[in-house]
């Protein structure tokens, strides 16, 4: 079997880009690592995200009550509970909306490179692959938001989001060239 992670670091958190999801499931079961998986496209709200992750990662309640609560949850009593032989975490569709904006995206995925930073000082693999949701032009047209001239969707808050103006882009170059799961855009026309 060919080992897609052979070039990825051991402890990192990154787009998901060219990996396919069974492809990294397939690697973590071939290396012995967990395999953490969450898709987060029916989610709306922070809370929404941490109660998904919390459940799908069979955490404890708690881990679900704050980004704080999420990090410990991943660490700490992992830690204790014994050797731990590395970790793959894949968050499929991290929400791309005016309800879990820009800034509320970087402090989860900060929260996950912290946790591969506490993996990484005990010499356990953490890799955590991720991908946002991708806000098409009709999603935009019903929650008002403009657009630019380049036919971007602007959200109530200026900040820009990708619509759905790929035009014959194959799947291939597709899944090579963007953070975004390639299966979406095959699926969703």
């Amino acid at each position: 079997m060919d080992m897609p992670l052979r070039t990825v670091k051991t402890n990192i958190v990154q787009s998901i880009r060219a990996f396919r999801v069974q492809d990294l499931q397939q690697s973590a079961q071939v290396l012995g690592h967990h395999f953490l998986y969450a898709n987060l496209a029916q989610t709306q709200s922070k809370q929404d995200i941490l109660d998904l992750i919390a459940k799908e990662f069979t955490f404890p309640a708690q881990a679900s009550k704050n980004f704080d609560a999420l990090y410990d949850g991943m660490t700490d009593p992992l830690y204790k509970s014994g050797p731990q032989p590395g970790f793959l975490v894949v968050l499929e569709h991290i929400p791309a909306h005016a309800k879990f904006d820009k800034e509320a995206r970087e402090q989860l995925l900060d929260i996950f490179r912290e946790a591969s930073d506490y993996w990484a000082d005990r010499k356990v693999a953490f890799r955590c692959f991720y991908s946002f949701s991708v806000a098409r032009a009709a999603s935009a047209e019903k929650t008002g938001a403009g657009f630019d001239a380049d036919g971007l969707a602007i959200l109530e808050d200026g900040e820009k989001m990708p619509t759905d103006k790929l035009v014959d882009v194959s799947p291939m170059a597709l899944r090579m060239s963007s953070p975004f799961n390639a299966g979406y855009w095959l699926t969703a026309a």
